[in-house]
């Protein structure tokens, strides 16, 4: 077996430990606040406030300038994909900013009206929670088209929407349930509860591509700051770490929102690690298959550029270029080389009697007769008709003598079968050239074996002649 596949298995216990190991890790991650949480609960005197009006509304504009880039992002990458879950992330993000940019305006009423200043933040933090819930119920659902993508109607109806909801929380802030801490407690519990559905929908449907582990972290976050939220009382310790923990969770998003933009525009397909070697191994597989087909027709193109198509010898062109070869061997090394001209004696009467058919198998017998003659490494090639040519590498006079002869007693001797006649006889005529002792250029040893060509049908045909 070859070592580097050994060297490369992942035994399967192994791969199951280390894949449990990440999603540990994962979930480390995500809840790591929570021992925050818990040791603020319980050794942390609760009482203990850090009261900053300025800071909260420098964070709360900051917070709010950040959500309007994160959902302009979030909405270019829906234009580029329509994938669903990005449009419901746009209007998370955009219906938290509209929401929460209250909670920071209405910060100096916290001594006047505390409601007023306080509901804001559990509401827009509800409202995020129910439209990332919605947003992952139709992950990989079916492209928006992209006449629907930007429609100012449907983008107008939930800005419409968000805008009641900030009314409908001044209208409860000033009204005599706004002291009842059950109304606060439902929309902070709300956000806390359909964070949790968000999760559990995840692990059950087990959603798991680098953006969407993202997204998950991001959700174990908000849900842990409504916790936070639940747990704190306005500017103390807990309070502030709520906040922090928020911010964390929305920053993260933001971060996988922006992978999103500066790759694929897609939650659904960007993939991980192992995801990625594997699609990677198998194009390279794809490539390799694609590669050697490429080379298996090149080498076909190169064979029928190259070769007879009748006679499956080589053709006129493929022959010079090889004689041109033979020539710089020979003149480089100090060798010769012979050629010798082939011409089928009366082929003609064979044609008109028997018709081309015969004749065409007439040629290809010929071909395969010569083939057996000449060497394995010699050169038969068709120049036209019935008009051929053998190209003999390193052969002295006398052995293009002997090859010649032989193939003109082979073909003298040879029965080529066919489906008109039972028995066609066939003689060939040849010339021989010698390079260097006929000359030293293809013209001229080309020539040469020519004109003893037509010295042998002059002398009665099938012979060898060499002067």
């Amino acid at each position: 077996m070859d070592m580097s596949a050994k060297i490369g298995e992942r035994p399967e216990p192994i791969r199951r430990l280390t894949k449990i190991y990440a999603a540990l890790l994962i979930a480390a991650f995500a809840l790591s606040p929570a021992v925050l949480i818990a040791y603020l609960y319980f050794f942390q005197d609760p009482a203990l406030k850090f009261e900053n009006h300025l800071f909260h509304e420098i964070a709360i504009a900051a917070a709010t300038l950040e959500g309007l880039f994160v959902t302009y992002v979030s909405w270019r990458c829906y234009l580029s994909s329509g994938e669903p879950l990005l449009r419901w992330l746009t209007l998370g993000f955009f219906g938290f900013t509209l929401i929460y940019a209250l909670h920071g305006a209405f910060t100096g009423m916290a001594h006047h009206n505390i409601w007023l200043f306080l509901l804001y933040g559990p509401a827009s933090r509800l409202a995020m929670a129910i439209l990332l819930l919605i947003g992952l119920l139709s992950f990989n659902q079916e492209s928006d088209t992209p006449e629907q993508r930007p429609n100012p109607r449907s983008w107008l109806q939930w800005i419409a929407v968000f805008l009641l909801v900030d009314i409908a929380v001044a209208i409860v802030a000033y009204s005599a349930i706004a002291g009842n801490p059950a109304v606060r407690l439902t929309m902070e519990g709300g956000a806390l509860f359909f964070s949790a559905v968000n999760l559990l929908i995840m692990l059950a449907g087990r959603i798991r591509s680098p953006l969407m582990t993202i997204f998950g972290i991001s959700i174990a976050l908000f849900g842990l700051s409504s916790l936070a939220f639940i747990l704190g009382r306005p500017w103390n310790h807990m309070w502030w770490l709520a906040h922090a923990i928020f911010a964390g969770g929305f920053f993260f998003l933001s971060y996988g929102i922006i992978q999103a933009f500066h790759t694929t525009r897609s939650f659904a397909n960007v993939y991980n690690q192992e995801e990625m070697v594997n699609r990677l191994a198998m194009a390279m597989v794809r490539t390799e298959n694609a590669l050697q087909e490429l080379k298996h027709s090149n080498q076909k193109l190169e064979h029928l550029a190259s070769t007879d198509p009748l006679t499956g010898a080589a053709n006129r062109r493929h022959f010079i270029e090889r004689v041109d070869a033979e020539i710089a061997r020979a003149k480089r090394d100090n060798l010769s080389f012979a050629l010798l001209a082939l011409d089928l004696d009366n082929f003609k009467a064979i044609n008109d009697h028997y018709g081309h058919q015969t004749g065409d198998e007439v040629l290809q017998g010929f071909v395969q007769k010569c083939l057996e003659e000449i060497r394995p490494y010699d050169v038969v090639a068709r120049m036209g008709g019935e008009e051929f040519m053998v190209l003999l590498p390193q052969a002295t006079l006398e052995l293009a003598v002997t090859i010649g002869e032989r193939i003109r007693s082979g073909t003298e001797n040879a029965v080529f079968d066919s489906i008109v006649m039972p028995k066609v006889i066939l003689t060939v005529s040849i010339g021989v050239s010698q390079f260097g002792r006929d000359g030293s250029t293809i013209d001229t040893i080309f020539r040469a074996a020519d004109e003893r060509l037509y010295r042998a049908k002059d002398q009665g045909r099938n012979c060898v002649i060499t002067v």
